[in-house]
C-alpha cells in the first residue's frame, strides 16, 4: 500500500510543477512584451507599475492618460507619479487607436450614442481621456 501512495504522490508532483512552469513562462512573456528595455537598475515599484499598465491598456482598452491616472490615483493603484509615468512611457505593443476604437464601438453598440457624443466621451477628462487624434480615428472606423 505504501508504494501505491508514493506513486500517486509522484504523479501529482510533476503536474503541479508543470503548472507552475507555465505560469512563470507566461509572466516572463508578459514582461518581455511590456518593457521597452530590460534593466536591472529599474526600481521594483516601477516594474510593478509597468505590469499593471499593460493590463489596463490591453485588457481594459484604456487610453494612455487613463492608464496613468489609474496607476497614480490614491483611489486606483497608488503608484508614485514617477513610477506611473515610467510605466506609460515604457509600454510596448499598445495600439492606442485600437483601444479608442474598441471603446467607441462599445459606446455605439451598448449605449446607442451618436458619433459626436462618442467623440466627446472618448476625449473628455472625465471620460476615457483619449487624444483628439485617437478619437477621430475611432469615429472614422466605427462602421468598419
Amino acid at each position: 500500500m505504501g508504494k501505491k501512495s508514493d506513486t500517486s504522490s509522484k504523479s501529482d508532483t510533476p503536474v503541479s510543477t508543470e503548472s507552475t512552469k507555465v505560469e512563470t513562462s507566461s509572466k516572463e512573456d508578459s514582461e518581455e512584451n511590456t518593457e521597452s528595455s530590460s534593466t536591472d537598475d529599474v526600481p521594483a515599484d516601477y516594474k510593478s507599475a509597468l505590469r499593471k499598465a499593460a493590463t489596463y491598456a490591453r485588457m481594459m482598452d484604456m487610453s494612455k492618460a487613463g492608464v496613468y491616472d489609474q496607476l497614480s490615483s490614491d483611489a486606483g493603484e497608488g503608484f508614485s507619479p514617477e513610477a506611473s509615468q515610467y510605466a506609460v512611457d515604457n509600454l510596448k505593443n499598445v495600439d492606442w487607436n485600437k483601444n479608442a476604437l474598441t471603446k467607441a464601438k462599445d459606446y455605439q453598440d451598448n449605449m446607442d450614442m451618436s458619433p459626436d457624443a462618442i467623440s466627446d466621451q472618448l476625449t473628455s477628462s472625465y471620460g476615457e481621456q483619449f487624444t483628439a487624434d485617437e478619437a477621430a480615428y475611432a469615429i472614422q472606423h466605427l462602421n468598419d
